[in-house]
């Protein structure tokens, strides 16, 4: 249920009494996705630390062509029921998300008024049949003609939902001067997301903070000649908010953060460009088994992240030998990279190379302080799995 908060400053003038100098600070919220491929995994650690969290979102529902809900999850299963039942009985909010990312179905069902109406009808229900606390919006791939329709589509769901909670989830917009070298196309300013109309509709507003990778462009060549494709860096997160915070109140917004990574190839030229190219998405546990197999270490980089890399497969160099070719005092996890920059360069020959770079606890660490120092109302992680780092939970405080 919605609940109506009153603040410590807010009561202690109500009394006439003198506020205490501690009233100014207030804890973060904390709540997190639970992925409906990894039920039982993800469960388990929310369940162990429902004490820590105050919402959770069982990231189980989709929308079909129709306009209809889909349960992907199966949320009547005994592994739903068990962590719905305990969430209950500590009072931790349980918002599941609607997840759609189909741009020509959501443009068309929004579009028309019965559609729409029906849409919002499907929603209801199944908040209401399941006695949840609210629901979780989450559309992204929106087109920016589609704007006004998803503005109306929510103020309409808030007046539905009456006193349930309504969680919107929506991707995270770089300052355009930020985004650009050169002068912004037109097209920049054009977009999916009106900041306004969803923070007076949306009870919170969680902010998708991660796989930043290389859109900011100023941060890029703050970070020029060494690999730098963050999952998110704190200085592009708080660029985010503040953003953000010209439109939406900061008692709503919620931040996101990421427990994964992403496995790249790195070609450096030469000339000390640098291209990347996806590989996977991977869990920590995987930054384990690298190290194990290639005898590497991890370090953490310029955007406060882990890094590893190192040398898969390559004939005409052994890793052995980039490695010695780094500069002294090159961290451990960039002794391969700052390697193949110098070899590059001497032998006028472009490398590739693997590079692991993650969110782990320590820069968990990093935007729950952030979180704290903007006044933002939380953090919500994205996700529980069960194979997140571990030292998640102690950076949860």
């Amino acid at each position: 249920m919605k609940k109506i908060i009153i603040l410590p400053v807010v009561f202690a003038l109500l009394l006439g009494t003198a506020v205490p100098a501690q009233a100014a600070t207030t804890s973060l919220e904390y709540s997190g996705w639970i992925p409906y491929w990894k039920a039982k995994d993800g469960a388990r650690d929310a369940q162990k630390h429902l004490d820590q969290l105050t919402e959770i979102n069982p990231f189980v529902y989709s929308v079909k062509n129709d306009g209809t809900i889909q349960d992907l999850g199966k949320m009547k299963s005994s592994t739903w029921k068990k962590l719905l039942k305990a969430a209950y009985k500590d009072d931790v909010r349980v918002v599941p998300t609607i997840m759609w990312s189909d741009t020509a179905s959501i443009d068309r069902i929004l579009r028309d008024p019965k559609l729409r109406a029906a849409h919002i009808k499907e929603i209801v229900a199944v908040v209401e049949k399941n006695k949840y606390d609210g629901i979780d919006i989450d559309y992204e791939g929106k087109k920016a003609e589609t704007k006004e329709y998803f503005s109306l589509f929510l103020k309409e769901l808030d007046v539905a939902l009456g006193s349930k909670w309504l969680s919107c989830t929506i991707e995270p917009r770089t300052p355009v001067a930020d985004r650009y070298t050169g002068t912004p196309p037109a097209a920049a300013y054009q977009f999916a997301n009106d900041f306004r109309s969803i923070g007076a509709a949306c009870d919170t507003v969680r902010l998708m903070t991660y796989d930043q990778q290389t859109i900011d462009q100023k941060l890029n060549a703050a970070n020029a000649g060494k690999p730098y494709v963050p999952v998110a860096d704190p200085k592009w997160t708080e660029k985010v908010v503040a953003l953000t915070a010209k439109d939406i109140q900061k008692s709503k917004i919620v931040i996101g953060v990421a427990t994964y990574g992403r496995e790249w190839n790195v070609t450096v030229s030469p000339t000390g460009k640098i291209a990347y190219s996806a590989v996977s998405s991977f869990n920590p546990n995987y930054a384990d088994d690298i190290e194990d197999e290639y005898d590497v270490e991890r370090s953490r980089n310029s955007a406060g992240e882990q890094i590893i890399t190192y040398l898969k497969d390559d004939d005409a160099v052994s890793q052995t030998s980039l490695i010695k070719k780094a500069p002294s005092g090159t961290p451990t996890g960039e002794l391969v990279s700052e390697g193949a920059k110098a070899y590059a360069k001497s032998s006028n020959t472009s490398v590739t190379y693997r590079m692991l770079w993650w969110s782990d606890a320590g820069a968990m660490e990093q935007q729950v302080a952030l979180a704290k120092r903007l006044g933002v109302r939380g953090v919500a992680v994205f996700k529980f799995d069960g194979g997140e780092d571990r030292g998640i939970w102690d950076a949860l405080q």
